[in-house]
């Protein structure tokens, strides 16, 4: 069943866990994350990335999470991840996401505190909750531009843009890191941030930054954490870790160990800490 991330996230943030928040990229990936969920009888938050239009469109994500979405036996909030096109986002919104990420966090303040408020205003009318990014993560493939999250700025973010969560920059990266040492994290930042403000905390980067470091945040203020490229990954050495001997054989062990993963990060963030609500 298709379902805000309201009510999921506010819990998460009350109760100190996290919700995992994976991207999907086919069919295939979105079967394993939701029978991951399915096992544990958990809600999941399934996403579709702008930056991966070249692959999937947004028309065919849209068809494939509404499709698998509504046959879930467990709530499924349909996530449109960092789109930076306001336009597009706002297709997202009319036509079945049932959350939307705006992401101008690389423009001025001023300038993403209005494109904000735009988007917002336009999801609220319609039902839908908005994330947005102040602060920047960046990306660890190329070159660093990752700019830690301003408690003043956020503080002042929450409260002009009306967003419904706010994803922050303390410390983690998009992509492959460099090196295999897991990323120093800002806790102190993040617990001054947390304090500040009212809404739901999200990580971005969350890949590969380690165990440890994941399950700390969840419990000190992150209510819903990114994880994108470690599926993926997964999914290319599935592919490559033995002959199969037809596509079909592949997709399913595929689907096994993205499946696996995705359990592993329940477990990291102590989501089984969530309660349905009667």
């Amino acid at each position: 069943m298709l379902v805000s991330s309201k009510s999921l996230l506010l819990q998460a943030r009350k109760s100190h866990f996290a919700f995992p928040h994976f991207n999907f990229w086919d069919s295939n990936s979105i079967r394993a994350e939701i029978a991951a969920a399915e096992q544990l009888n958990l809600p999941v938050i399934l996403a579709w990335a702008q930056k991966h239009s070249p692959e999937l469109n947004i028309y065919d994500a849209l068809a494939l999470g509404k499709y698998f979405g509504s046959k879930a036996s467990v709530p499924v909030v349909l996530h449109l991840d960092h789109g930076t096109d306001p336009e597009l986002v706002k297709y997202g919104v009319s036509n079945g996401f049932t959350s939307v990420m705006i992401d101008a966090s690389d423009k001025p303040l001023a300038e993403n505190i209005n494109i904000t408020k735009d988007v917002v205003a336009f999801a609220h009318q319609r039902g839908v909750v908005v994330e947005a990014e102040v602060g920047h993560v960046g990306t660890n493939s190329t070159t660093d531009n990752s700019m830690y999250t301003e408690l003043n700025v956020a503080k002042q973010f929450q409260d002009q843009t009306l967003c419904d969560s706010m994803a922050v920059s303390i410390g983690t990266s998009h992509g492959v890191y460099k090196t295999k040492t897991p990323p120093k994290l800002n806790f102190q930042r993040l617990e001054e941030i947390r304090e500040a403000t009212s809404i739901p905390l999200v990580l971005h980067g969350g890949s590969s930054s380690g165990d440890d470091n994941l399950t700390r945040c969840a419990e000190e203020g992150i209510a819903k954490v990114n994880i994108y490229t470690d599926l993926a990954n997964m999914a290319l050495n599935a592919s490559q870790a033995k002959q199969f001997d037809s596509e079909a054989d592949m997709a399913a062990y595929q689907r096994q160990q993205v499946k696996e993963l995705a359990l592993h990060y329940y477990s990291v963030f102590e989501t089984a800490k969530y309660r349905y609500e009667v």
